[in-house]
C-alpha cells in the first residue's frame, strides 16, 4: 500500500488538521508516513501545501515528484490547479468548489471548475456549504477528508479515531460535529461518483 497525497489550500483553511487526521490514521494502522509542508509565510490567505506520503514500506523522501501524486486534496479550487503537474495519470483531484478570493483578478470560478473537470478522476464538492448545513462551518476541512476517504487506502474508522485524537480536548460536541462533517463528505463523494 502506498499513497502520495498533495494537500493544498490557503492559510487558515485547516490543511494541517487534515494532515494530522490522515497521519494519525496511517500511524494507527502501522503504516510509515513522511510529511513536508510549505506555509504561505504562515499567514492567513497565503498558499499552503503539504506533501503527505503513506506506505506499508519504508519511505525515503518526504517530497512527491511531478506525476507521482495519487491524490490532490485541495481546500481551494484554484490551488488544486496549481498542483496538477504533481498528479499521476490515474490520480484523483478532490477539491472544494468554494474559492478563497484573496487575490486581485481571481479567475472566473466557472473557468476554474472547467479546468478541474478536464481531469478524468475528480470530485468537486461544496464543502463550505455542507459544513454550514450541518451547523459547523469550521469543519469544512473534515468534509474534505470524508470526500477523499474512499481513496486513502485506510479504514474509515481510523479517520474517525484521528478526529477524536485531535479534537478530543475541545469536547464531545466538537468531536461529534467533525465526525458528522466527515460522514457528510463521504456521502457526497459516493453520490457524486454515481453520476
Amino acid at each position: 500500500m502506498k499513497k502520495d497525497i498533495i494537500l493544498s489550500g490557503v492559510g487558515g483553511q485547516g490543511i494541517l488538521s487534515i494532515a494530522t487526521v490522515i497521519g494519525y490514521a496511517a500511524i494507527s494502522k502501522g503504516l510509515h508516513m513522511k510529511q513536508a509542508e510549505v506555509h504561505g509565510m504562515s499567514q492567513r490567505g497565503g498558499d499552503v501545501q503539504s506533501h503527505l506520503r503513506i506506505s506499508d514500506k519504508e519511505i525515503f523522501s518526504d517530497l512527491i515528484p511531478f506525476g507521482g501524486a495519487d491524490i490532490i486534496l485541495s481546500i481551494e479550487p484554484m490551488e488544486s490547479i496549481r498542483y496538477l503537474p504533481y498528479l499521476s495519470e490515474d490520480g484523483w483531484v478532490i477539491t472544494n468548489k468554494t474559492p478563497y478570493d484573496n487575490i486581485v483578478k481571481y479567475p472566473d470560478i466557472a473557468d476554474v471548475e472547467a479546468e478541474i473537470k478536464k481531469v478524468k478522476n475528480h470530485i468537486l464538492i461544496d464543502a463550505d456549504d455542507i459544513a454550514k448545513k450541518i451547523g459547523s462551518p469550521m469543519s469544512m476541512n473534515m468534509v474534505m477528508i470524508g470526500a477523499a476517504s474512499g481513496f486513502l487506502g485506510m479504514d474509515y474508522s481510523e479517520l474517525e479515531k484521528g478526529i477524536k485524537f485531535i479534537f478530543g480536548k475541545k469536547g464531545e460536541d466538537v468531536v461529534n460535529k467533525n465526525i458528522e462533517a466527515l460522514k457528510a463528505g463521504k456521502d457526497f463523494a459516493e453520490t457524486y461518483l454515481k453520476k
